[in-house]
């Protein structure tokens, strides 16, 4: 058996642990005709109504409950939905905090952040660059760092998604989430393994989990595109690489196919919901992932912070 930096045990034994801090979110089941796909059915898990908007919560208050978390508190450097779940577990925990955005920070995220007390540093115009800012302020100060998705604790809370998930509807077909530093989809494969088909999609424009697949390690990807606030972190981390190596399907969609996602979502169920939430329903509705007839697929919509949506 392949042995993944986190194990399904780990990620078991960490759900009762955040379980009193998090939510355990919906999961709307939708016939597959009702967006145009024909005889499948959708499971969507609607991770986007949990604490701070989106999946992040986990794997935030799995970080600050699981390590010794030092006088100085916590930083970390995020497009937005990351920061604004530290910050929130932070506040509850009564736990100082800084966080680190990029310029490209939605507003809603940055007043999300700023909404929890925590201390807010707008810097440079990438993910890379907050990083590189927060690692400085960790070394200067003694303040945890709290990776945005190369971290056990942060893959272990993200795993729990996949458990709840399981619990909630069984274990579907497939499952697809969006992929940017890939701590999602990392959790979602180390719980699932080879039980079923884990899909990871991401914007062509911000390819890190496919060109790390095709250079056999993490590399330096574009960071760019509709999503890139939450989804181009520039490269994948290597703990999540280390299990999608293994059990991990990549697809890419345009901006444009996230676009109608979001549209189509927000046509079709009245859900708003960001760029990087939808990034696995556009996989579906462009064809880029086509499953089988009659088959069960978990769509998990995760990222509810925006407030600068088109939708007709």
């Amino acid at each position: 058996m392949t042995q993944f930096p986190v194990s399904r045990a780990q990620i078991a034994a960490t759900e009762p642990v955040i379980r009193p801090h998090i939510r355990r979110t919906p999961v709307l089941e939708v016939a597959g005709r009702d967006f145009g796909l024909g005889e499948v059915t959708l499971l969507f898990k609607l991770e986007l109504t949990q604490q701070s908007g989106s999946f992040k919560a986990r794997g935030a208050f799995a970080n600050l409950l699981l390590r010794e978390v030092p006088a100085a508190g916590v930083v970390a450097a995020s497009g937005g939905n990351h920061g604004a779940a530290v910050a929130h577990a932070a506040q509850a925990l009564g736990i100082p905090a800084r966080i680190y955005v990029p310029t490209i920070s939605t507003q809603a995220k940055v007043d999300r952040i700023r909404a929890t007390g925590a201390e807010l540093v707008l810097i440079g115009e990438r993910y890379a660059d907050a990083l590189a800012a927060s690692e400085q302020w960790a070394a200067e100060s003694g303040a945890m760092r709290v990776h945005a998705f190369d971290q056990d604790e942060t893959l272990m809370g993200a795993g729990t998604l996949a458990l709840e998930l399981e619990e909630q509807v069984g274990l579907p077909d497939a499952v697809l989430a969006a992929v940017g530093g890939g701590g999602l989809i990392g959790g979602i494969g180390a719980w699932c393994g080879e039980r079923t088909r884990v899909v990871g999609v991401e914007p062509e424009l911000a390819p890190t989990l496919a060109h790390a697949l095709a250079a056999g390690a993490p590399v330096d990807a574009p960071a760019g595109g509709i999503a890139a606030d939450s989804l181009a972190p520039r490269r994948i981390g290597e703990r999540a690489f280390a299990i999608a190596r293994h059990c991990i399907e990549s697809v890419l969609v345009t901006d444009e196919a996230i676009a109608h996602a979001q549209q189509a979502l927000w046509r079709t169920l009245r859900i708003a919901a960001e760029p990087g939430g939808v990034t696995s329903l556009a996989a579906l509705l462009s064809g880029r992932f086509q499953p089988t007839s009659g088959s069960r697929v978990g769509v998990v919509i995760s990222g509810g912070n925006t407030s600068a949506v088109n939708f007709q």
